[in-house]
């Protein structure tokens, strides 16, 4: 039997708790230091090692992507992040001057912009924020606890904190008041169930799943490699091939190499296999780099891809107290690397939040009414995507939803010959420009242009096979 114990730290209506040390769950905790006496980030895993990878996080082996609008928005959080990030061996990346980029239909071309981050691995970069957290005197951070419900007023109208279990305790039960509880526990976030267990209704879902599998290895760069670029991504491209793969650079001089498969072309994860899987891309670049390339890890498989919004600014009511953030509410396919800006995006959302009134009532649905704004450029990007493909299932795009489609596919040829152009839609890409910005008039008049001529969707994956990576310089 369960006992619970009441109170057994002094209950503070000036105290904010965190569920889970997530990326979402570490940039929440930043922003509530700055709002809150005392903030308690409660983690299930160990992550007393700060660079060591945990099970909390089982995609932390593979290729994350920074963006440059998260780049930014991290630096302003934590000021000397990127110094820091680089002093640790992070490479500097231009990502439209320096990555090669095979797109639906020939390399893409190359020029100079701003967009410019660190590349390396979530280890690193969860590590140095976490160890930045650490240091202030107002965090206090539980791990090897988990979460098993929450605290509430006698009406249900107000989470009033948490109970917790210390996992090496086996029959005890502590409860933790908080003026505000923030769930950032990812995909599996349980808190759907906690509400309805208070009388609230679940959050409807929208699921839309491509099928997309993809595996990992660790690699360390050949020394005698001359190259004028960092990385390398080569996109699959519906109707020709499924398979695409990525050559992301992190700190020790080292690859991640990432090879994915869409609706469930999943690459094996044997050595020999692994290794045909990079073959078999439209063009061999990544294969001929590999197969002498020294192997620094197993290979890392992971499935669970599909794009996943908890609609929680559609409920009629919430408790107040309580809030989501990060893939709690919304989570897109990795492939797509918009995760952690958009934890970024939604830790700067929960600041103004704060800042424009501290804790009134309806705050939880305000908040989430707010982040749904933010959500809605990366998961249409994300799902415009994923619904390409005819394997993908779950809510089909719209017609206008079709027509930007279509509208984007030009945008895509024209800019394979026009640098502004991709600079423009790398901008978007990385969330530092509105999508809005790609219907200017000047694009629009180059699009509507454009429709005389057929689009190239009938390249066998034999004629593109034969491509190669014009304008890459790669010796030994």
């Amino acid at each position: 039997m369960m006992h619970l114990m009441t109170n057994p730290i002094a209950a503070s209506s000036r105290r904010a708790i965190v569920i889970g040390s997530s990326m979402a769950g570490l940039l929440a905790t930043r922003v509530l230091l700055d709002h809150f006496a005392e903030v308690v980030l409660i983690e299930r895993d160990d992550v007393s090692l700060p660079l060591q990878s945990r099970s909390g996080v089982p995609q932390s082996p593979h290729a994350h992507v920074l963006l440059t609008q998260g780049q930014r928005l991290l630096e302003q959080l934590f000021p000397g992040l990127a110094a820091e990030l680089t002093d640790a061996g992070a490479p500097t990346v231009e990502w439209t001057a320096d990555w090669l980029m095979m797109g639906r239909w020939k390399w893409m071309p190359r020029c100079a912009s701003d967009l410019s981050g660190r590349a390396c691995s979530r280890t690193l970069l969860e590590g140095l924020i976490r160890q930045r957290l650490l240091a202030s005197p107002n965090l206090k951070l539980f791990t090897g606890c988990q979460v098993e419900g929450l605290l509430s007023s006698p009406e249900s109208d107000q989470v009033t904190g948490v109970k917790l279990h210390w996992r090496k305790a086996a029959n005890s039960i502590e409860s933790l008041d908080a003026a505000l509880v923030v769930d950032a526990t990812g995909r599996n976030s349980t808190l759907p169930n906690w509400l309805a267990s208070m009388g609230y209704d679940a959050p409807p879902e929208t699921v839309i799943n491509a099928f997309l599998g993809y595996a990992s290895r660790w690699y360390q760069r050949p020394k005698n490699l001359e190259a004028d670029w960092q990385g390398i991504t080569i996109s699959a491209v519906e109707g020709i091939t499924s398979r695409g793969g990525v050559l992301y650079p992190i700190e020790g001089d080292r690859w991640i190499v990432t090879l994915g498969g869409v609706g469930r072309d999943y690459p094996p994860t044997d050595e020999a296999g692994f290794l045909e899987f990079a073959r078999s891309l439209r063009v061999p670049l990544l294969y001929d780099l590999l197969k002498d390339a020294q192997p620094l890890s197993p290979i890392y498989s992971y499935r669970r891809t599909e794009n996943c919004w908890r609609h929680y600014e559609r409920l009629q009511r919430l408790p107040d107290g309580i809030v989501a953030i990060g893939d709690a509410v919304c989570v897109f396919n990795p492939v797509y690397g918009q995760g952690m800006t958009t934890a970024a995006l939604g830790a700067i959302t929960l600041d103004r939040c704060l800042k424009q009134s501290q804790l009134p009532k309806g705050f939880p649905l305000r908040f989430h009414k707010q982040l749904a704004q933010i959500l809605k450029t990366p998961w249409l990007m994300a799902t415009g995507e994923d619904s390409r493909w005819s394997t993908t299932v779950g809510a089909k795009p719209g017609r206008s939803d079709r027509w930007v489609q279509k509208y984007l596919d030009r945008v895509t040829v024209l800019m394979q010959d026009n640098p502004v152009l991709l600079k423009t839609f790398a901008e978007v890409v990385h969330m530092v420009k509105p999508p809005t910005v790609l219907f200017a008039p000047n694009i629009v008049l180059q699009v509507l242009a454009s429709y005389g001529k057929r689009l190239p969707t009938e390249i066998k994956v034999t004629e593109i096979g034969r491509q190669t990576s014009t304008g890459a310089t790669v010796q030994r």
